[in-house]
């Protein structure tokens, strides 16, 4: 249960997905829209309905719905036998006082509260209502759900794998023999699993799985289709399958805008050429030999693509789109993340392929590598080529969106990485998070490093000591308040020695501001106040306070270290 000040946080961050807000001030909710709302959330993420609380986000309470009380055991047996597959949730009362009581704060009507679980079945009401949370231009609201997307939904919850359907309207003939012969050449060239190309086109399919027997005849699933179906069939059998590839100057004019339906080779190779054809690369000279820095990496661009086609959800309309921007790429791909996977644990979360047949099929191929962590490859290829990350951060419920960053490279970082790999002591994805960080914000601690990579406390910590024993960031600070910086080491290896001095020197002048400033505010200041406003050490907060009494900035006052603060200069 939750407490009053967990409810205030909770109601600050105003709805969500998985926080909606029921007004009871005028009418009492009616049962049947307290059923709708919790099957809402069940076909959903789950979540909490606080009824008593306005979209405003203005407490008003909950009228009484049992005589003079609310009984929330009868809330919860109403909710379960009006929801089908009936639907246990769990209900409760928190308290909320009158604050604006000249007195002490008597009581309020209380909030109720339902929280509810995500289902791994499609629930309806009692009265065949079927809704879900979405969210929409108005914000997060109840949608009706379709039939038609129920397959999308089991397949984002793992129960269903959409592309190991059979499709009962196709047959053997609608497979392109010339497809057959792309996946042989693709096998070849990215080396997959050889013992495939010595077998016949009925043998190959069957091998990867790419057709069902029923009644003794080989039908394709939707896995074949999409792989080697022809292209006339595959614009009537699936009909959701498109992929874009748009090319678009700085003011958003369409220069290039081709749509691709054909089998899903031909398409990758397709869009990969339009790629191919306008990046530009830049050098950097590492000794002797000259290293190309691409405007995209080229592994980030074709692990997004793939991503982009064999993850998408092929049971809901949409297009794969590839936006080609003058300062960034877009790429876009219907149906939102697998369900458990987020933007938080994403690079952490075990694979979760949305179509598992295709992916597997894939992956004999060599379209994609076996341990399935196609996005640390994302990530990597642009950070090692001294871009930002990736930026996932436009993903919904509807869509994954992913956005590469182009413009100027960082070439000194990239001419730094490479010198590490050639040295024998390669950069880790981690390393190159913590170090793409520090180059925009100059400093980091172990919550933040810990947020970045996407890994525990204790790992984030192990992760930034070993970048400060490599020498490349300084730690600042007492164990547990630590910060990390950039050090002259890094800063000398990058070939920008004055970078430190520029960073840092400016640094020294910022914490004589604030230590200045507090002291303004304060009238005095310790050793132990500079320490957690500054996040220095001991050591550097000495040396920082005795230089600022040597430049009569302050005094220092106190006969034992002990009792030592420091005040104002009264010289002028």
């Amino acid at each position: 249960m939750m407490t009053y000040e967990e409810l205030l946080h909770l109601i600050a961050a105003g709805e969500s997905l998985t926080t909606e807000f029921k007004s009871d001030e005028r009418r009492m909710i009616e049962d049947a829209e307290i059923y709708e709302n919790v099957v809402c959330m069940a076909n959903a993420q789950g979540g909490r309905i606080l009824i008593g609380v306005e979209d405003s986000g203005r407490i008003t309470g909950a009228r009484q719905r049992h005589g003079v009380s609310t009984d929330p055991i009868k809330i919860q047996s109403a909710i379960f036998n009006n929801t089908e597959p009936r639907i246990n949730t769990r209900v409760y009362q928190v308290e909320t006082p009158d604050l604006s009581a000249a007195t002490a704060p008597v009581p309020l009507r209380n909030i109720l509260v339902i929280e509810v679980d995500p289902y791994l079945e499609i629930c309806a009401t009692k009265a065949g209502k079927c809704v879900r949370r979405v969210m929409s231009v108005q914000g997060p609201q109840c949608a009706p759900f379709y039939p038609h997307e129920h397959i999308g939904r089991r397949a984002s919850l793992g129960l269903l794998d959409f592309s190991a359907q059979p499709c009962q309207d196709a047959v053997f003939a609608d497979l392109n023999p010339l497809e057959f012969e792309r996946l042989r050449q693709t096998i070849q060239r990215l080396h997959g699993d050889a013992v495939l190309l010595d077998l016949t086109d009925l043998e190959l399919a069957k091998a990867l799985q790419l057709v069902e027997t029923i009644d003794e005849q080989p039908i394709p699933n939707y896995a074949g289709l999409l792989l080697l179906g022809r292209e006339e069939k595959l614009r009537r059998l699936i009909p959701t399958h498109e992929a874009a590839f748009q090319a678009l100057d700085g003011q958003g004019n369409v220069h290039v805008n081709d749509f691709f339906h054909g089998a899903l080779l031909a398409a990758i190779e397709d869009i990969q050429q339009r790629f191919d054809a306008r990046v530009n690369e830049q050098e950097v000279m590492v000794g002797m030999f000259r290293l190309p820095v691409p405007e995209y990496g080229r592994i980030a661009f074709r692990e997004a693509l793939l991503n982009a086609l064999l993850h998408r959800d092929y049971s809901q309309m949409g297009t794969v789109f590839v936006q080609w921007q003058h300062d960034h790429m877009l790429m876009t791909n219907p149906g939102g993340l697998p369900e458990g996977i987020t933007l938080q644990n994403f690079l952490t979360h075990e694979p979760k392929p949305r179509n598992q047949r295709l992916y597997e099929a894939a992956k004999r191929i060599g379209l994609v590598e076996k341990t399935g962590r196609g996005i640390d490859k994302i990530y990597f290829d642009q950070l090692r080529l001294g871009r930002p990350a990736p930026d996932y951060g436009r993903t919904d419920a509807n869509g994954v969106r992913i956005v590469l960053h182009g413009g100027k490279a960082n070439l000194e970082f990239a001419r730094f990485v490479y010198d590490q790999d050639k040295a024998g002591a390669p950069l880790k994805l981690e390393d190159l998070l913590i170090l793409n960080q520090l180059e925009v914000e100059r400093r980091i601690d172990t919550a933040t490093a810990a947020e970045l990579i996407q890994k525990p406390m204790n790992d984030a910590r192990a992760n930034l000591e070993r970048l400060v024993e490599r020498g490349m960031i300084d730690a600042k600070g007492e164990k547990k308040g630590r910060i990390y910086h950039l050090n002259a080491d890094y800063y000398r290896q990058l070939g920008q020695p004055e970078g430190y001095v520029r960073v840092h020197g400016i640094s020294s002048i910022r914490y004589e501001a604030m230590i200045l400033e507090y002291v303004e505010a304060h009238g005095r200041i310790e050793s132990k106040d500079v320490i957690r406003l500054c996040g220095l050490s001991r050591g550097q907060t000495s040396r920082l306070l005795s230089r600022m009494v040597k430049a009569r900035k302050l005094d220092r006052k106190g006969s034992l270290p002990s009792q030592s603060f420091y005040v104002l200069s009264s010289n002028d």
